[in-house]
């Protein structure tokens, strides 16, 4: 199984390093040549994460996307959903045909207002079956660090989801599967615009008792969308042990793919959600607060699609809807938690 990696970010480059670790041979697509010509030299991403080093004779470096997509089984997309669109535009509509997709997107694309899973079968004609995602509570410079962490691979066909999950294990890093490749993806879009406000609390100078508050009615509004737009065992207590060890495929809320990546998210300092939302809580505005991190917090364009997709699904959600209104409709931060304190229970 050959991995190609499109995405050379933070998140993409710690991921390639798990995979280099396992010994396994990647094709990684770097948009800038320049780049490219410092990372052979040095042996590290001179960009992100420059701790992490790579043996370069399993690095396959290039600008070249198909050449990537070519020499790949798997290909793992790893940009910040709103350059998606953008990146796959030089592909053909048949260039995933006979290839596995893995997600480790955590965001949902702006302009469609859709999951990744969605824009590609309907662009590429990508089935489902073949569409997997790696998700849950893990910052990349942690993963780089070597620090424990728990991933979890989600897709329908049970076999190749574990066999992708298997390309991933090393000693700092377990895995876990299960089938909800709908809802972890729901579930990531969410947690982010959640840490958008526990930061926003946080630059209004709201404590940790509030916090906590905010944090867990989050995580009950996060149950309550699922459970609307349709994912079961939506609800902290309804995990079924299995026969494997290793990994569950009976989902569970309280797993760490769901309420673990929200909590992790939420109070992290590597969080750029919470970064981000704590420079608004401040008094920056949007686009102060955007150049001055020079990265990209998904949650600013995931509140307003979830706002947008909410409508449809008819979730109760005061709490994504109040950074809604703070970053789209430039309402006063104070004012909009001064009323969301009377919703929170």
């Amino acid at each position: 199984m050959n991995f190609g990696i499109i995405g050379s970010g933070s998140w993409g480059t710690a991921l390639a390093k798990i995979l280099t670790d396992n010994g396994k041979t990647i094709f990684w697509w770097n948009r800038s040549a320049k780049a490219i010509d410092q990372f052979k030299a040095r042996g590290h991403n001179p960009q992100y994460l420059c701790s992490a080093r790579f043996n370069m004779e399993t690095v396959h470096l290039t600008t070249d996307i198909q050449a990537v997509v070519n020499g790949s089984d798997v290909i793992l997309l790893a940009v910040p959903a709103a350059y998606v669109v953008e990146v796959l535009s030089v592909l053909p509509k048949n260039a995933f045909e006979g290839k596995k997709i893995l997600s480790a997107i955590k965001g949902i694309l702006p302009e469609q207002n859709m999951l990744l899973n969605d824009f590609l079968h309907k662009q590429f004609n990508v089935s489902i079956s073949d569409y997997f995602s790696v998700m849950g509570p893990c910052h990349a410079e942690e993963v780089a660090a070597e620090k424990l962490s728990y991933l979890t691979f989600s897709g329908v066909d049970e076999t190749t989801t574990l066999a992708i999950s298997n390309a991933f294990k090393t000693a700092y890093l377990k895995t876990v599967v299960n089938p909800d490749i709908i809802g972890v993806q729901f579930a990531a879009v969410l947690k982010n615009i959640y840490a958008l406000g526990a930061g926003i609390a946080h630059g209004l100078d709201y404590g940790d008792n509030f916090l906590s508050v905010l944090i867990a009615n989050s995580a009950d509004e996060m149950a309550g969308f699922l459970r609307k737009a349709g994912i079961v065992n939506a609800e902290i207590g309804y995990g079924v042990a299995t026969k494997h060890k290793d990994h569950s495929l009976h989902h569970n809320y309280s797993d760490s793919v769901y309420l673990g990546d929200l909590l992790v998210t939420c109070y992290s300092l590597y969080s750029r959600n919470r970064t981000f939302g704590n420079m608004i809580g401040k008094g920056y505005s949007v686009k102060s607060a955007m150049l001055e991190m020079n990265m990209v917090a998904e949650g600013y364009n995931a509140s307003k699609c979830m706002h947008i997709i909410n409508e449809q699904v008819g979730a109760d959600m005061p709490i994504a809807n109040a950074v809604f209104e703070i970053l789209w409709n430039s309402q006063p931060a104070s004012e909009i938690f001064s009323r969301l304190e009377q919703d929170l229970v």
